[in-house]
């Protein structure tokens, strides 16, 4: 078996491996690179393959073509809906014609979103697969069997794909996050993983992003509580109340909504971004609010809402984009004084997320709460729990599947240098069973 990391070994997104086994190659998703895309837009280039690529915003594939494995491509497997696992995949796919695409019914709504979104056609087959199912992959002289395990993390119908071969499983953890007690769908499929772990597991890539992490971050029900407490300090009915959190993370919008019904005020959901992820989950069959919100995209549209809000601040409850602080977001554009609402002295804002650990997002949030305090809005920051895991997760999924090798990847070298820490504690040795690895590298196990 041979592994070609192609992406996020370095860096928190741009996630991307290739297998290889004989003459078949599986790729496991093709995610953008945030920072990178935001450089591009600062530096006004368009959303092409060879910008995207300049700017570090995709996976360097290209290094399948010096390997001599891209005609050796049989499936792109895509773990879920976020756009560092599945956002790279219209800017790849058709460096493998006819390839199919395999992943959960929502996952696969969202790619087609994209798609749309970005007017790119793609001849590649879209496949919807269910948790907790397996299906077979044709290689050129046999078929593999993949197993779509189900999962919790801070989007739904996320997996665990499982590649099986003659050497024993690969098994793909990106992003890892143990929740027993969801507040959408079911807990992760224990059951399977002890299984596949009897069965054998050869080697086993997974989220280390926070293996210097000891405590184990909380679960929805956690963050669901902090959003109790946080619209209990919201009750003026004369203040604007807004709410700010990642568009893709339905669990989070549902629990949102719950709380937001109870303030008796009209529930506005604002931005592309909420409209795309809310829509894909409808069409997945996956969006049990649907009815109890207004859903708005167009800019049009959005300034005539955010005029009526302006007169009317105790009527609405607004859900929108922005809150990393994002350039053209809602709050981004309100901050800047480009809509027909203007925040005023005690009006609110949760933000129901944390500022992913990057210096380009750390520093916009920095500016926004700062102009947004000098407004005198009252800001509720980090009512949230993480989506990755912890040590403690990282050590329970090994115990459980007992891997042969295990591969660090989703952060940086310093992240995830811990991980091999705890590995060590488990009894691997680097080098040899633990490996640490870079983008474009190749191991072969």
């Amino acid at each position: 078996m041979e592994i070609c990391t192609i992406g996020g070994y370095e860096e928190v997104g741009k996630n991307m491996t290739a297998v290889k086994m004989g003459e078949d190659v599986i790729i496991f998703d093709a995610g953008l690179f945030i920072p990178g895309v935001v450089e591009l837009q600062d530096e006004g280039f368009e959303y092409t393959d060879k910008d995207l690529r300049k700017f570090g915003a995709i996976p360097n594939d290209k290094v399948l073509d010096k390997l001599g494995w891209t005609d050796k491509v049989r499936a792109i497997v895509i773990s879920h809906a976020h756009l560092d696992h599945v956002g790279g995949v219209p800017y790849v796919a058709n460096r493998y014609p006819r390839v199919p695409i395999y992943g959960t019914a929502f996952t696969m709504k969202v790619l087609e979103a994209v798609l749309r979104d970005e007017k790119i056609r793609i001849t590649n087959p879209i496949n919807i697969v269910k948790s907790d199912s397996s299906i077979l992959v044709k290689g050129k002289n046999t078929k593999y069997k993949i197993d779509f395990v189900h999962t919790t993390h801070s989007t739904i119908q996320c997996v665990f794909p499982v590649l099986h071969t003659k050497e024993g499983a690969f098994f793909y953890a990106l992003d890892l996050k143990f929740d027993d007690y969801p507040t959408l769908g079911p807990h992760p499929n224990y059951k399977k993983l002890r299984e596949l772990g009897k069965k054998g597991v050869k080697v086993l890539v997974v989220d280390a992003l926070y293996s210097g992490t000891e405590k184990k971050h909380g679960g929805e029900r956690i963050a669901k509580n902090l959003l109790e407490e946080a619209f209990s300090k919201a009750r003026d009915r004369k203040a604007a109340l807004f709410v700010t959190t990642f568009s893709s993370h339905i669990e989070r919008l549902a629990n949102i909504v719950e709380f937001a019904k109870k303030t008796r005020r009209q529930i506005i959901f604002l931005g592309r971004s909420l409209n795309k992820y809310i829509n894909a989950a409808i069409e997945a069959k996956q969006c049990p609010f649907s009815k109890n919100i207004v859903l708005i995209k167009y800019r049009n549209q959005i300034n005539s809402m955010l005029r009526k809000i302006e007169k009317d601040r105790g009527k609405y409850i607004v859900v929108c984009t922005g809150h990393q602080a994002e350039e053209n977001s809602i709050l981004d554009r309100i901050t800047k004084g480009e809509t027909p609402f203007n925040f005023k002295i005690g009006d609110h804002l949760i933000f129901s997320s944390s500022v992913i650990p990057t210096p380009v997002n750390i520093l916009a949030r920095e500016r926004l709460d700062s102009k947004l305090r000098k407004k005198g809005v009252k800001i509720q920051t980090d009512v949230h729990v993480h989506g990755h895991g912890s040590r403690e997760d990282l050590r329970e999924i090994i115990q459980l599947l007992k891997p042969k090798h295990v591969i660090p990847a989703h952060g940086t070298l310093q992240q995830e240098a811990p991980f091999i820490e705890l590995a060590k504690d488990l009894g691997y040795k680097f080098g040899e069973t633990s490996h640490l690895t870079t983008n474009g590298k190749v191991l072969k196990l």
